[in-house]
């Protein structure tokens, strides 16, 4: 079976192939005889209810200086395609959104992965909430008074942005730190959205484990240790990746989200853990891949292809909400 593959994906040109998973993807479908084909989601289109891009042809290289080629085809039915696999990077924006309302035009014949509805339901620090026993303790607010409470509460903080991503905006406040009330008019002053607080977890010194769940099932992880001078283990401001195994707790946390990922169509999930406790479930434009292979030599691309390739014939995920 030879499917019709796009990605909708930030400029192929800049990606970083050494650490990037929708490349690791591109890789995988073309290893499959697939059609690649790659569009920015800013050039997509609905015209009179049709959804087009400017679509390019894409062949793909794993070297570094020379890791692509593209033949630009212009404006192209999106419907046509068999699987778009939306791989943009954050901000979890208006421009973002908009993507997954335009992508909810296309016919259940296209099979997007992850379900753009669900993936606006979705994003980092909202559906985790949906689980609050396997969380540490959070608050979801703008009101300082209510976050002054918390933190009498719990000593220790970790305040960072609701939508933001890869560890931007990201602080650790200790019990009396005096910056307090300035970093929340910071915040409140640069954007109009809550904030997400929770309480600080010690074992993050030991790593932020980031498990990968592909249709609903865990496949592997790995272990993110922060830098000596670093409270954020985030690989974008030095964390260090190093091989890692499922714990028992790990695995229950798994088992109890899994199936609600899969129901919802979320068929490739990166999820967050620190010590006994899941802290984000990120379905935007999770990452790793890359880093597990190169620990394990096992292929997280090539399971999310056999689940792809069981699936598209039945466009299952395009009717979850339809």
């Amino acid at each position: 079976m030879t499917l019709r593959v796009a990605l909708q994906m930030d400029p192929v040109a800049g990606l970083d192939i050494q650490g990037d998973t929708s490349f690791a993807f591109a890789l995988e479908a073309q290893a499959r005889g697939h059609e690649l084909f790659y569009y920015l989601p800013t050039e997509m289109s609905l015209d009179e209810g049709r959804l087009i891009a400017k679509v390019r042809r894409l062949t793909v290289r794993d070297e570094v200086g020379n890791h692509f080629d593209e033949e630009l085809l212009g404006m192209q039915p999106l419907d046509e395609m068999d699987v778009i696999l939306m791989r943009q990077d954050p901000p979890f924006d208006m421009a973002y959104i908009t993507a997954t309302h335009l992508l909810e035009h296309l016919p259940p014949s296209t099979m997007v992965v992850n379900h753009p509805a669900e993936v606006r339901n979705a994003p980092e620090k909202i559906m985790v909430l949906d689980f609050p026993e396997l969380m540490p303790p959070t608050m979801v607010s703008r009101d300082s008074d209510a976050i002054a409470s918390f933190r009498d509460r719990h000593g220790d903080i970790i305040i960072k942005p609701l939508y933001g991503n890869g560890g931007a905006g990201v602080f650790l406040l200790r019990e009396g730190d005096k910056n307090f009330n300035a970093l929340l008019e910071m915040f409140f002053e640069t954007s109009r959205e809550p904030v997400m607080v929770q309480a600080y977890l010690p074992d993050v010194t030991k790593g932020d484990k980031r498990i990968i769940l592909i249709d609903g099932k865990a496949v592997g992880a790995i272990n993110r240790v922060p830098a000596a001078d670093e409270a954020r283990s985030n690989m974008h401001v030095g964390g260090q990746a190093m091989a890692t195994d499922l714990t028992e707790r790990d695995q229950e946390i798994c088992d109890i989200i899994g199936p609600v990922l899969r129901d919802r169509g979320l068929y490739f999930v990166g999820i967050d853990v620190i010590g006994d406790y899941l802290t984000e479930i990120n379905v935007t434009s999770p990452t790793g891949v890359r880093e597990f292979e190169r620990f394990t030599g096992i292929s997280l691309p090539a399971q999310l292809f056999d689940v792809i390739e069981a699936r598209a014939p039945h466009h299952e995920s395009n009717r979850i909400l339809r």
